[in-house]
Formats: structure tokens, C-alpha cells, sequence
């Protein structure tokens, strides 16, 4: 068990005011809570499911995602329910548009164990899987293979229901999944 694993089950626990930050070979995780809100930074290095070292990042098509790029995710959540996710990577594919969505579980061996997307408002209806009911962070990877992206909401993820980050491999709602990396999402008070 990764010890980052520990410090973000204390603060998802009900921690009032906690800080904590743990680093591994494949990132770490600093996350805390403050005056009801919720600040998350973890990052890690992609490697395929099978690796020997283990990461919560994992590439499912090493031609768009390379085994060794980096990913970073953070979150910012106010009291009030407002909510930014940034995204950062490198050693992408250059040149390639990429789309990534928060998903409802975490990172596995087949990449359809995340679920479907988060969604604010939970529906089944296709017109709902959007960027103002969902998280996107689409972004094209530069001539270096590195890209970022951020996505804001007035909204918060509900307790447990947002596990991971998937990449597609082409931007908007379409594209396979190419790769995953698990993120401890917290949510402010007050949110269900």
C-alpha cells in the first residue's frame, strides 16, 4: 500500500485539518483540507498494468501514452462547492489530440474498470455527457510532447464517486481509452 494511499483515506475519514504528502518512484500525493474545502496534488509515472513496480498510472496503448510519461492532476474545491481540476503531462505522443474525463473508479488491468465518466448531474441521456456536466481536460500534446489543461465548475464531486482520470485517445466524448491514472478526489463539506 502506498503511503499517499494512507494520508488521503485519513483526510476522506473526516479529518477536520490535515496536511499531508507522501512520494513514491511514482509520485506522491499532497492533499489537504481547510475551512471545509478540499486542495489535491498527485502525479505519477505511466507504466503498463503489468510492470514490475507498480504506478497508479497506467498506459493501455504505449504508442499514444509511452510507459515512463508523466501525469500530474490537482484539485482545488471551496466551501462553497466550487471546483477546478488541473491536468499536466509529458512525454506524450507529440502533436496528438488527447481527451481526458474524471471517471467513476479506479485504474485496473482492463481499461473499462473506471466506469463511465462523472457526471454532476447523473443521467443516461448522451446529451448529458458534456464538459459543463462532466470534467474534461482535452488538451493537444506540443512539440515535446508535453500539454496541460484546466476545467472549472461551480459544482463538487460527490463523497467517493470520482476515482480517476482516463486518457481517450481523441478529444470531445469519443475515442478509446488509452490510458488511466487513479487521483484520491476529495469534496468539500457540505457536499453529499
Amino acid at each position: 500500500m502506498r503511503v499517499g494511499a494512507v494520508v488521503v483515506a485519513v483526510l476522506m475519514a473526516g479529518a477536520g485539518s490535515a496536511h499531508g504528502t507522501a512520494g513514491t518512484d511514482n509520485g506522491g500525493v499532497t492533499a489537504s483540507t481547510r475551512e471545509s474545502g478540499y486542495t489535491m496534488r498527485t502525479d505519477a509515472r505511466f507504466a503498463p498494468a503489468d510492470a514490475l513496480v507498480p504506478s497508479a498510472a497506467l498506459t493501455y496503448d504505449p504508442e499514444l501514452v509511452p510507459a515512463g510519461a508523466w501525469i500530474e492532476v490537482a484539485q482545488d474545491s471551496a466551501p462553497n462547492g466550487a471546483t477546478a481540476v488541473k491536468l499536466r503531462v509529458r512525454g506524450m505522443k507529440p502533436g496528438h489530440d488527447y481527451g481526458v474525463h474524471v471517471h467513476r473508479k479506479p485504474c485496473g488491468t482492463d481499461p473499462t474498470a473506471a466506469g463511465g465518466h462523472y457526471q454532476n448531474k447523473p443521467s443516461d441521456n448522451p446529451a448529458d455527457a458534456n464538459p459543463d456536466n462532466e470534467v474534461w481536460l482535452d488538451f493537444t500534446a506540443d512539440r515535446s510532447g508535453s500539454g496541460a489543461a484546466v476545467a472549472r465548475h461551480d459544482w463538487n464531486f460527490r463523497r467517493g464517486e470520482a476515482s480517476s482520470v482516463i486518457v481517450h485517445s481523441q478529444p470531445g466524448n469519443h475515442g478509446t481509452r488509452v490510458g488511466c491514472f487513479t487521483v484520491p478526489f476529495g469534496w468539500a463539506a457540505g457536499t453529499a
